[in-house]
């Protein structure tokens, strides 16, 4: 049976409940794995996490399960103007970087893409590794793209393209701004987009929608 959540909910990436893997944002769909601990997946994205079960309260049963919506290129790319004001007033609030968050006003760097392309009904997978696989690779960029860093080996974060070699994306304390900001895919940058553009592995374009 799924579930749907009525408020903003936390999910543990053990039954300890002591760290964040992701949030559910009210009115996300749940799917209950095992009640003991209670394992729950995310079924628009398929993330698995545990949930605290005095939390239980905050889902109530539905009859017609999750069902994703079908998008087509051209109906995403006439959204992306709406995607990127998302980020751009998400950035205007006192916000600071939150591993796992989703949800206003505190996001990582995957969680505010995923919320953000969520707040047109568009879905994305969770992590930034994820995503990546996902979406389309590209060479030119155009707004609206995702832009991916990390090792040869894998995506560890993703900002949003803006143009102008401008992307907007939540980045960490130890070489981001703690929260959202705006950096340049560029050497001439200053310190904290030097050392993502080091990181830099590539670009994707979202063309569809995630279907489990």
């Amino acid at each position: 049976m799924q579930y749907r959540t009525i408020a903003n909910l936390n999910l543990y990436d053990s039954p300890d409940l002591t760290r964040l893997a992701t949030q559910a944002a009210q009115g996300r769909y749940l799917q209950i794995l095992s009640e003991s601990p209670l394992k729950v997946m995310t079924c628009e994205d398929e993330y698995p996490g545990w949930l605290d079960p005095n939390d239980l309260q905050f889902l109530e049963a539905v009859e017609t399960p999750y069902q994703a919506p079908v998008w087509t290129e051209g109906e995403i790319r006439d959204c992306i103007p709406e995607v990127i004001a998302f980020t751009q007033a998400a950035m205007a609030v006192p916000n600071e970087y939150l591993w796992g968050g989703t949800v206003a006003p505190n996001y990582d760097c995957s969680g505010l893409m995923q919320a953000a392309f969520a707040s047109v009904g568009i879905r994305l997978p969770r992590d930034a590794y994820q995503q990546e696989a996902f979406l389309q690779p590209v060479e030119d960029l155009i707004p609206g793209d995702l832009v991916f860093f990390g090792t040869p080996e894998k995506a560890t974060h993703v900002g949003l393209y803006l143009g102008e070699q401008r992307y907007i994306h939540s980045s960490g304390k130890d070489q981001g701004r703690n929260g959202i900001g705006i950096d340049v895919l560029s050497a001439e940058g200053d310190r904290v987009s030097q050392t993502y553009f080091a990181q830099y592995r590539g670009a994707a374009r979202v063309i569809q929608s995630y279907i489990p």
